[in-house]
């Protein structure tokens, strides 16, 4: 589990294709603390990290990861947002994020401001009911709040830190970023659907 708040970015040095599967090789200012088995949120998908080598580390995306995400559209030089799993005695910056993404989403705006940027999104119709005014969301696995919300497109205000810091400055119009809705609308919908 993930709060949305990216504490790095790294680099994708190689990629690897071994049957419906690919595995990425990346670099980053946290690569050496990671271990086997440990579970890093890369642009919002929770992967495990399966092999370390010289301060670099590997990550592997099944059929089903590569369908459902941007990673097959990963390249090598591309830049990810990095975020290490929640300690559960600290604070919740962000909001919770499970690492599981939902859909992708286009970007199909994006606007500089006089010292801020904003992002407008186009998402599949079928998750309208999870996108609220002032709700929270994931893009790319940070945390962020939309707005100007109608039924499949939102937008979102970036302050300059988060341009700087984590990869939602390469996004272009055109560019197809991870999403994940608030884990607490799901339950709310689900229950809602369930009740009689």
């Amino acid at each position: 589990m993930f709060t949305g708040i990216v504490e790095t970015t790294g680099q994708i040095t190689a990629i690897e294709t071994q049957g419906t599967n690919k595995s990425f090789w990346i670099s980053s200012p946290l690569s050496g603390d990671f271990k086997i088995d440990q579970s890093v949120s890369h642009d919002g998908v929770c992967l495990t990290v399966d092999e370390l080598k010289d301060g670099f580390h590997r990550v592997t995306a099944i059929e089903e990861t590569l369908r459902k995400t941007n990673l097959a559209g990963w390249t090598e030089g591309g830049q990810v947002n990095i975020e290490r799993c929640m300690i559960m005695n600290g604070r919740l910056d962000g909001h919770i994020v499970q690492g599981h993404v939902d859909a992708t989403a286009t970007c199909i705006e994006k606007k500089t401001l006089n010292g801020s940027w904003e992002f407008r999104f186009r998402f599949p119709d079928e998750f309208a009911h999870l996108v609220i005014e002032k709700g929270s969301i994931a893009v790319n696995g940070t945390s962020l709040t939309c707005f100007s919300v109608d039924s499949n497109s939102f937008t979102v205000a970036i302050i300059p830190y988060t341009y700087h810091h984590t990869s939602i400055g390469r996004v272009e119009e055109g560019s197809i970023v991870n999403i994940e809705f608030d884990i607490l609308g799901k339950y709310v919908h689900r229950w809602m659907q369930l009740k009689p």
